[in-house]
């Protein structure tokens, strides 16, 4: 039954990456302006971030392409740990997530803090960031400084400027377990995740507004 199920999610996940439109590849070259806002649309309520390019060009370039291409709509918020930090971006089709995750980017040094309501990359290791972000639910000066891969610190590209009571509701009762199985996400989509974990919260829609 198992076996059966898994090859469900498989069938459903690549019919889902097959029905989807790859982005083009000339959005890689898409580039940010100095500031931009964008509102995102969520199971809890709207939050809106505003990021600057100065903080982390590269960074803040790719949040803006994603965010253009429509990847974080109906994104899974897998990772929740109150106090700590909301994560998600893995995205909702197949197809999305192959072609963005292999384009990963550059470090790129430091230049804010991880206060809270700061927005970084996540990353497992050098050249690792791609399209995973996670919201700083609290001032976390241990991701200032730890190093992994070699490489000091997360580096924040935005920050949210309204609706941080929206985000701090959002369903936190599987604290890091979703995230430890993450590669299921990506290669079964949300339906996998949403049989195991059915209180997730998830992004509706996200879009550029300024």
């Amino acid at each position: 039954m198992v076996k059966r199920w898994g090859l469900f999610l498989l069938l459903v996940g690549f019919a889902c990456g097959m029905a989807a439109q790859t982005p083009d590849a000339s959005m890689l070259k898409q580039r940010a302006p100095k500031t931009f806002r964008a509102i995102f649309t969520t199971t809890k309520g709207d939050f809106e971030i505003e990021a600057y390019r100065e903080w982390s060009p590269l960074g803040v370039d790719r949040l803006y392409q994603l965010i253009n291409t429509g990847f974080y709509d109906k994104a899974l918020l897998f990772r929740v740990e109150p106090g700590f930090v909301v994560q998600f971006g893995i995205g909702a089709s197949y197809s999305d997530n192959r072609f963005w995750d292999p384009k990963k980017l550059p470090d790129e040094p430091m230049l804010q803090k991880n206060l809270a309501g700061t927005i970084a990359f996540a990353r497992g290791g050098p050249k690792e960031r791609a399209t995973q972000i996670f919201i700083n639910l609290s001032d976390n000066a241990k991701l200032d400084t730890v190093v992994r891969g070699g490489i000091k610190g997360y580096t924040p590209i935005a920050k949210v400027v309204r609706g941080m009571n929206h985000i701090k509701k959002f369903y936190g009762g599987y604290g890091r377990k979703p995230a430890l199985i993450q590669d299921s996400l990506y290669k079964y989509g949300n339906v996998y995740f949403q049989e195991r974990f059915p209180l997730l919260d998830h992004i509706i829609r996200a879009r550029i507004v300024k």
